[in-house]
């Protein structure tokens, strides 16, 4: 996609073995063996050995799981993975044994994610570009961060309705402590949340389904909006650089001029591209959770009925054609039924996005640069970047709002009527 602007009347737009190739020995594994010592040096295990079985305190034997580690959790995060070596995830002690691991693993998911931003400003010769797209992503990470972390800190309306003290003392860190590791508190784990849905990694260090409903719509609506905050390695730069050709083309059609971003005129073609690849992932969505929410077979996977259930439908569906993997721990997946449909968002929300996409890299890439003129929008400073966050913020209401609206906001409602 960054070739398809920096390139200009050309006929390819790379060679997918050799960038393969090049990223997964200059980049990953280097940076990967890095932070696996890091890991281990702060109490992450390292180990080729199996389980051992130690004596606790009450005399019982337990059986400690070990392994690689520190080596698996440097290549999980760094790639956007996501899961855990232990159930518990970024729970886990071993996997997240200190509030120092806890930045590090966070910084590790966003590290690739956030760095191809300058490399595309870097390919198309105007570093401050991809400043513009990253500043965009600040702006949409920062407005989650906020929501989730002040709904997490507002406390359970549940649990005020039961008499249980909410309230921040000097033997508890006060707010909705539900689901939440006591290590990090409410701001590591509102923090880590977010991190973890505005890319695609899917690691957790705390449940997600035992948020709030308005932090948990939060999480929710980061994924949906196809992770182009940040996201995956990759996958979240071309994401962004759609909604921007969608900007540039609003922007032209208010002014009445063909519109232009970095030297390359966007037409129809590239458009409806752009717009089939972001309609693909809410599509996936939409369709397969409206399915299980008629069908026997998708309610039987149900724990909790009503609002929160449909949220947790939404939650999976959105989880895995959004490429995260992350889950409301309240929903049996391991059924015929969950098993075939959330294969099916995978495969629809990994692939079939891929093809409008190159079809778009390759259009730019054959085009000749146009020269800079008075009617040029441009595409470097902070008005274009509220054009993309205003686009990002309006596409994703408008597709996601009734959804969302039947499930964490009918919920938030209905919780606080009740108190």
């Amino acid at each position: 996609m960054a070739r398809g602007f920096a390139r200009h009347s050309g006929e390819t737009i790379g060679n997918a073995w050799v960038d393969l190739t090049r990223a997964t020995l200059y980049v990953l594994l280097p940076i990967c063996v890095i932070c696996a010592l890091f890991l281990a040096s702060q109490g992450v295990p390292q180990t080729l050995a199996g389980p051992v079985n130690v004596s606790t305190l009450e005399g019982a034997t337990q059986v400690i799981a070990r392994g690689p580690v520190a080596s698996q959790e440097a290549i999980k995060l760094l790639s956007g993975d996501g899961g855990g070596f232990f159930n518990a995830n970024s729970a886990h002690p071993f996997e997240n044994p200190t509030a120092l691991t806890n930045v590090f693993e966070m910084l590790l998911i966003f590290l690739i994610g956030a760095a191809l931003t300058n490399t595309f400003g870097r390919m198309v010769g105007d570093e401050r570009q991809g400043w513009s797209l990253l500043g965009a992503m600040v702006v949409l990470f920062a407005v989650g961060l906020c929501v989730v972390y002040s709904a997490e800190a507002s406390g359970n309306p549940h649990f005020a309705k039961l008499g249980i003290d909410q309230a921040v003392g000097s033997l508890q860190a006060g707010g909705n402590m539900e689901g939440k590791e006591v290590r990090f508190g409410i701001a590591g784990s509102a923090l880590f949340a977010n991190v973890t849905t505005a890319s695609s990694d899917g690691a957790v260090n705390a449940m997600h389904d035992s948020f709030t409903p308005l932090g948990g719509g939060m999480v929710m609506a980061n994924m949906m909006m196809d992770e182009v905050i940040v996201g995956a390695p990759g996958s979240g730069l071309f994401g962004m650089l759609l909604f921007a050709l969608v900007a540039v083309f609003i922007a032209g059609l208010m002014v009445g001029r063909t519109p232009e971003y970095l030297g390359k005129k966007i037409q129809s073609a590239e458009v409806k591209m752009a717009v089939l690849a972001l309609l693909v992932v809410p599509a996936t969505i939409l369709v397969l959770t409206s399915v299980a929410a008629i069908l026997p077979s998708g309610l039987a996977g149900l724990t909790n009925a009503g609002p929160h259930g449909f949220s947790e439908l939404l939650y999976a569906y959105s989880s895995a054609a959004a490429t995260n993997g992350s889950a409301f721990a309240g929903l049996n997946a391991n059924t015929i039924f969950f098993n075939l449909t959330l294969a099916l968002a995978m495969l629809c929300g990994r692939f079939l996005v891929i093809v409008p996409v190159l079809a778009i890299a390759g259009s730019l890439a054959a085009k000749v640069k146009v020269p800079v003129s008075a009617g040029t929008l441009p595409t470097d400073g902070m008005q274009f970047v509220f054009l993309i966050v205003g686009t990002v913020l309006i596409l994703g209401a408008l597709t996601f709002f009734p959804a969302l609206a039947l499930g964490p906001l009918a919920e938030h409602y209905s919780a606080y009527q009740l108190h």
